[in-house]
């Protein structure tokens, strides 16, 4: 009684806490994006800046900070769709749990100190995602980065976000199971029509508005582009593999089909050889 006590509780906060914490890596990509964008209004029309402002230092630290972590994520993400099996936390004997853990809790915690700053920050300057919007790439761009993203989100709380909150509340080895997927996903696709589909394409279009204007591209420019096409090309690959997939499919059932009517048919003669 008191271990099903124990489980009607913990379990919803299990499921929430993991979606929660997992959000964070597309709400990374939105401040990117917000930060990429308001960076080129100010320059754009000179506005003056003080370099000791809270908002001027996190413009510059914190898009450096989730822009590495962002690509390593990426990066390992199309490994390991295209692999299978290359990850950044590979399988490894019991005694490297824990330095693996340490390694998730420390990631975990600072994409959340950079996303609540940057928030934060966003916030105080009076940036509400509204002024920049921009809609210029194709509907299929935007369905395979909307892919690749909910791929490199879904990696993100496998090899971090889960083995800190499994360890947290069960313990390490506690399978993925379906509520979880379905909350991920639910909560993904809302904050994707909220939000992330008017401005994610700022990461890359803020770079070529400058490159076509002749103005000065910089390194977060260039990793932003970066970023942007490299999760296009995980969405590209999540797409192939479930084509051939489905192909695949097809030609089992299709094989399956033309055994069994050789099997009849060899039956068949086999019964009139007889008589």
């Amino acid at each position: 009684m008191e271990n099903n006590f124990k489980n009607l509780i913990t379990k919803p906060f299990h499921i929430l806490t993991i979606t929660l914490l997992t959000i964070l890596l597309p709400l990374s990509f939105l401040l990117l994006a917000r930060l990429s964008s308001y960076t080129y209004l100010f320059t754009s029309i000179n506005y003056p800046q003080n370099p000791f402002s809270i908002f001027n230092l996190i413009l510059h630290t914190i898009p450096s900070i989730l822009y590495f972590l962002l690509s390593i994520f990426s990066i390992a993400t199309l490994l390991h769709g295209l692999t299978g099996k290359i990850t950044l936390f590979t399988e490894s004997p019991p005694e490297f749990h824990r330095p693996r853990l340490f390694t998730a809790w420390i990631l975990l915690c600072v994409v959340q100190v950079c996303v609540a700053l940057g928030v934060e920050g966003t916030i105080a300057a009076g940036i509400d995602g509204h002024g920049f919007e921009v809609s210029e790439k194709s509907l299929i761009s935007r369905v395979v980065f909307f892919l690749g993203l909910h791929e490199t989100m879904v990696y993100w709380s496998r090899s971090v976000v889960k083995p800190v909150v499994d360890d947290t509340v069960y313990g390490l080895g506690r399978d993925e199971n379906w509520v979880e997927k379905v909350s991920l996903s639910v909560c993904f696709g809302l904050l994707w029509w909220w939000r992330l589909r008017d401005e994610i394409e700022c990461l890359v279009i803020v770079a070529e508005v400058k490159r076509e204007m002749l103005m000065g591209v910089n390194l977060g420019d260039l990793l932003g582009w970066w970023i942007y096409y490299l999760t296009v090309t995980i969405g590209m690959v999540r797409i192939v593999k479930s084509l051939m997939w489905v192909v695949m499919v097809f030609l089992f059932r299709k094989l399956t089909r033309v055994r069994v009517n050789n099997v009849e048919s060899c039956e068949h003669f086999g019964a009139q050889d007889k008589v």
